[in-house]
C-alpha cells in the first residue's frame, strides 16, 4: 500500500511521464490562459447560425405550427419542423422514446419543437419568435410518486398497455424474507434534482459535404452512440456522418444524451452551408438530463451490539419525460442502494416512473448518490440507537474482501471499508476558535457579516460508500484503440487514436503514460478522438482509465511483440530474449542487438485492439442476485462544519477523505479527482438543486441555481490507498465517482451532529435548521 496526504495538488513533474508520475496535462497552459479551443469557440468562415425553438408547456398537444413569419425574416435560411426528418424521430440511450422534434405532443417544459437557421444567431432568435405554435395545454402529471397510481395522467400514451408510467422496477432479495431484529431504525428521505453544471454549455458545429453526408464536431461523451442516433434521424450511412471531438467544458453524465447534435445536422444538409449551435446558459438548464430526484424509504434492524441482520428499501426515482438512462440508474439504485456493508437479509425495490418534468439520466455517482444519503443517515440513527460511535458503526459493519454484496457477487478484490473510516476518523481536526477570536471570512456567512460567531455549532459527520465501475448488467463493455510505431526525425514516434472523449478528466495523460511505459519512447502523439477508429464506450461510469487504458496497453503490448517478431528475425533470436527500450532493441542481459531505426527503417507497425473486461450479468429478474458488476470503488468522508442555528446557515471548514483507487496512474489527476467529486457531493447537500414547480424550472441560469465555488470549499487531506484489482489493467479503480457519493452525506451528517435535528432532505436549506 502507497498513501499520499495532500491539502493542495503537488507539483507536477515535467512531460515526459510514465505509469505512476504527474506529467503535465498536454491542454494545461491552453487551459488556464484561455487559448483552449472549446467546442463554443468552433468556426467556419462560410457557417450560418441554428437556433432551436422550445415548448413553454410540461405537456401539450401540437395543433398547428406556423411557420410563415419566421421564414420571412430576411437572413433566414431555414425553418425545420419534425415533418422535415429524413429518417426516424426517435432516439434516446436505452429506449427510443425520444423525439429529435416533437411530433403531435409535447412533455416536458423545454422540449424541441423547430430550429432555425440564419445568417447571424440574433437573426435566428428573433425568427424562433416569429413561429406560431397552437398549443392544447393538456393535464401534466409532475408528483412521480403519483405515476403509477390509476387515475394519474399518461406521460407516452403508446405505453398505456406496456407499463404506463413505469420505466423500470428492480427487485433485490435475500436471506429471511420475513426477518426481525433486535433493534430497528427507519427513515424516509428525500433528494432534489442536480443540475451537472459544467461550464462549457452545449455547442457544435455541422459541416455538410458535397455527397450528402455531414461532419459533426462536438462536445460529447460518447461519440459512437451519438453517431448512431445522428444516422438514425438523418437516414443515413455510418460512413457518412463522421462526428469529431470538439472541446469539451465539463460533462458529468449531461453530455451522454443528444442535444444540438441532430438538429445542427438536419439545419446543415438542409441549407447546404455549415451551421453552429451554441446554447445559453438558460437554455442548457433545458437542453440536457439533470440527476434523478429520488423519494426513499429505509429501514435496517440489527443486533443490540449495532450488527446488521436486515434491510429495506423503497426507492423512487423520478425519470422526466423520457427515459434516457433511468433503467440503467434504477438497476444502480437497486443494487448499490444498500451501502458497502454486509447485511445477512435485504430486500430492496427500486423504481423508474416517468413524468412531465425535465428529463432525468446520467449524473457523477448514477444512482447511488441518492440512496447513499439515506442509508448512511439510518447508519448514524443506527449507532445512536445501540449506543455505537458512528465511527465504530461502520466499521463493524463495513465489507471485506471475500464477502458477497447485495446481489450475491463475491467481493474477490481489496473492500477496505474499515481502514478508509479509520483513516478518515485519525485526520486532525481543524482547529476550533478561541474564546472571541474569530475570523469572519471562516463563518458561515463569510464576509456578508451576517454572524460574528453568536449561535455558531460545530459538528462532525462522516460516511462510507462504493460505486460500481464499468457498464454492468451484462452489456457488452469494450474500448478500441490503435498505436502506430515509426521513426520520424530519426526518433521513435508512437500515435495513439482512439474515440475516448477527454472531458476534463485527464485521459490524454492517462494515454500518454501508458504508451511511454509500454513502448519505452518519449514522444507520444494524440491523435483527435472521433469515429473513424472504433468505439471507446462513453467517458462515464468511472471507466476510461480501466477501459480505454486497457485497450492502449494492449494495442501497445501488440505493437511491442510485433517489432519485437521483426527484430528477432533480423537479428536471429528468439522474440522472448529481446525487449524494447527506447530506441533500441537490448536482449536480457542489456546489451544492444539493433537499433529500432534499424529495425522498422521506414516502415510503420500499427496494432488495433478491442478490450473488454471479464462478463456481466444481468440481475435475476426475482432476487437480483447474478455478478452484474466489474468491480467496486470504495471512498470514506469526514466533514466539519460550523453552523449558525439561528440563522440556517453553514459552513464546511474541513471535507478529508481516504479512498482506494488501486493504482494512482497520475497521482496529480487522481487528488484533483477526488477534489472535484467532493465539490459536487458537497453542492448537493447545501445548494444545487434544479427547482420544478408544476413541471416548470424557476431556476436556469447560475445566479439561481448555485454551486461550490472557490470560495465554499474546504481545506481537504486526501489519503490515497493503492490495493490492486488483479482484474483490472495496471490493478486500477475507478475513481472520479466515489468522492461525490459519500462527500454530501457527511456534509448531511456533520449538519445534523451540530444542529440536532433530522434533516431528512437535500440540499438542506437554512428554513431546515431553523424550523422556519
Amino acid at each position: 500500500m502507497t498513501t499520499t496526504t495532500t491539502t493542495t495538488t503537488t507539483t507536477a513533474t515535467t512531460v515526459p511521464g510514465r505509469i505512476g508520475d504527474s506529467p503535465l496535462r498536454p491542454d494545461a497552459a491552453l487551459k488556464v490562459t484561455g487559448e483552449f479551443a472549446y467546442a463554443s469557440d468552433l468556426w467556419h468562415d462560410d457557417m450560418v447560425w441554428g437556433v432551436t425553438l422550445r415548448s413553454p408547456h410540461p405537456h401539450a398537444r401540437i395543433a398547428r405550427i406556423d411557420i410563415g413569419e419566421a421564414l420571412a425574416v430576411p437572413g433566414v435560411t431555414a425553418v425545420l419542423t419534425a415533418d422535415d426528418v429524413p429518417g426516424s424521430n426517435a432516439v434516446g440511450l436505452e429506449h427510443l422514446d425520444t423525439p429529435a422534434l416533437a411530433t403531435g405532443v409535447v412533455r416536458y417544459e423545454g422540449e424541441p419543437v423547430a430550429l432555425v437557421a440564419a445568417d447571424h444567431p440574433e437573426t435566428a432568435r428573433r425568427a424562433a419568435k416569429k413561429i406560431v405554435v397552437d398549443y392544447e395545454v393538456l393535464p401534466a402529471l409532475t408528483d412521480a410518486r403519483r405515476a403509477l397510481d390509476a387515475d394519474a395522467p399518461l406521460v407516452h400514451e403508446s405505453r398505456r398497455d406496456e407499463g404506463g408510467n413505469l420505466v423500470r422496477r428492480a427487485q433485490m432479495r435475500r436471506g429471511d424474507p420475513a426477518p426481525t431484529a433486535p433493534v430497528v431504525v427507519a427513515l424516509d428521505f428525500e433528494v432534489g434534482m442536480q443540475d451537472q453544471a459544467f461550464l462549457g454549455p452545449e455547442s457544435g458545429l455541422a459541416v455538410p459535404d458535397d455527397e450528402g453526408g455531414v461532419d459533426l464536431y462536438v462536445a460529447t461523451q460518447w461519440l459512437h452512440v451519438d453517431q448512431k442516433q445522428v444516422c438514425r434521424v438523418l437516414g443515413l450511412p455510418p460512413e457518412k456522418a463522421r462526428l469529431h471531438l470538439a472541446g469539451v467544458g465539463g460533462a458529468f453524465g449531461g453530455r451522454e444524451d443528444l442535444s444540438m447534435h441532430v438538429h445542427a445536422c438536419l439545419l446543415a444538409l438542409h441549407t447546404g452551408k455549415p451551421v453552429k449551435m451554441s446554447y445559453s446558459r438558460e437554455e442548457s438548464f433545458f437542453g440536457h438530463v439533470h440527476r434523478h430526484p429520488a423519494w426513499m424509504r429505509y429501514e435496517f434492524g440489527a443486533e443490540p451490539d449495532g450488527s446488521l441482520l436486515y434491510a429495506k428499501a423503497d426507492i423512487l426515482f423520478d425519470g422526466g419525460a423520457y427515459a434516457s438512462s433511468t433503467s440503467a440508474v434504477v438497476g444502480n439504485g437497486a443494487s448499490m442502494g444498500l451501502g458497502p456493508y454486509r447485511i445477512p437479509s435485504i430486500s430492496v425495490d427500486c423504481t423508474g416512473v416517468y413524468t412531465n418534468n425535465p428529463p432525468c439520466g446520467a449524473m457523477r455517482g448514477f444512482g447511488c448518490v441518492q440512496a447513499a444519503f439515506a442509508h448512511e443517515a439510518l447508519m448514524d440513527s443506527l449507532a445512536d440507537a445501540v449506543g455505537v460511535d458512528r465511527v465504530e458503526i461502520r466499521a463493524r459493519n463495513g465489507m471485506r474482501e471475500g464477502d458477497r454484496n447485495i446481489t450475491g457477487q463475491l467481493i474477490d478484490s481489496a473492500a477496505p471499508v474499515e481502514e478508509l473510516i479509520r483513516i478518515v476518523a485519525g485526520m486532525p481536526l481543524p482547529a476550533e476558535h478561541p474564546d472571541g477570536e474569530f475570523d469572519i471570512r471562516n463563518l458561515p456567512g463569510g464576509v456578508s457579516n451576517t454572524t460574528h460567531g453568536e449561535g455558531v455549532v460545530r459538528g462532525i459527520g462522516y460516511a462510507v460508500t462504493y460505486k460500481n465501475v464499468g457498464f454492468s448488467e451484462g452489456f457488452d463493455d469494450y474500448a478500441t484503440a490503435r498505436v502506430r510505431l515509426q521513426i520520424t526525425g530519426g526518433e521513435p514516434v508512437a500515435t495513439v487514436h482512439t474515440a475516448a472523449a477527454e472531458v476534463g478528466q485527464g485521459l490524454i495523460t492517462i494515454e500518454q503514460q501508458i504508451c511511454r511505459t509500454e513502448l519505452g519512447v518519449d514522444r507520444v502523439v494524440l491523435h483527435p478522438a472521433d469515429t473513424s477508429v472504433g468505439s471507446a464506450g462513453s467517458t462515464s461510469a468511472s471507466r476510461q482509465t480501466y477501459m480505454t487504458g486497457g485497450a492502449v496497453k494492449a494495442a501497445c503490448e501488440a505493437v511491442r511483440a510485433a517489432v519485437l517478431h521483426r527484430a528477432a528475425a533480423l537479428l536471429g533470436r528468439s522474440p522472448v530474449e529481446l525487449r524494447l527500450d527506447g530506441d533500441k532493441i537490448v536482449d536480457t542481459t542489456g546489451e544492444v542487438g539493433a537499433a529500432l531505426a534499424e529495425v522498422l527503417g521506414d516502415d510503420v507497425v500499427e496494432e488495433t485492439v478491442e478490450f473488454r473486461h471479464r462478463p456481466t450479468v444481468p440481475f435475476d429478474p426475482e432476487t437480483g442476485a447474478g455478478n452484474a458488476h466489474v468491480q467496486y470503488a470504495f471512498s470514506a468522508h469526514r466533514a466539519v462544519v460550523e453552523v449558525d442555528v439561528e440563522l440556517g446557515l453553514v459552513k464546511v471548514v474541513a471535507l478529508d477523505t481516504a479512498q482506494d483507487v488501486g493504482k494512482a496512474i497520475n497521482p496529480d489527476a487522481v487528488v484533483g479527482q477526488i477534489q472535484g467529486g467532493s465539490a459536487q457531493g458537497m453542492g448537493l447537500a447545501l445548494m444545487e438543486e434544479v427547482v420544478v414547480t408544476d413541471g416548470k424550472v424557476r431556476n436556469p441560469s447560475f445566479t439561481d441555481y448555485l454551486i461550490p465555488t472557490i470560495l465554499d470549499m474546504p481545506p481537504m487531506r486526501i489519503e490515497v490507498l493503492e490495493y490492486a484489482d488483479p482484474h483490472a489493467p495496471y490493478g486500477v479503480r475507478g475513481v472520479g465517482e466515489a468522492p461525490t457519493i459519500s462527500s454530501g452525506p457527511a456534509v448531511a451528517a456533520a449538519i445534523r451532529a451540530a444542529t440536532g435535528k433530522a434533516l431528512l432532505r437535500v440540499p438542506v436549506r437554512p428554513e431546515h435548521i431553523t424550523g422556519t
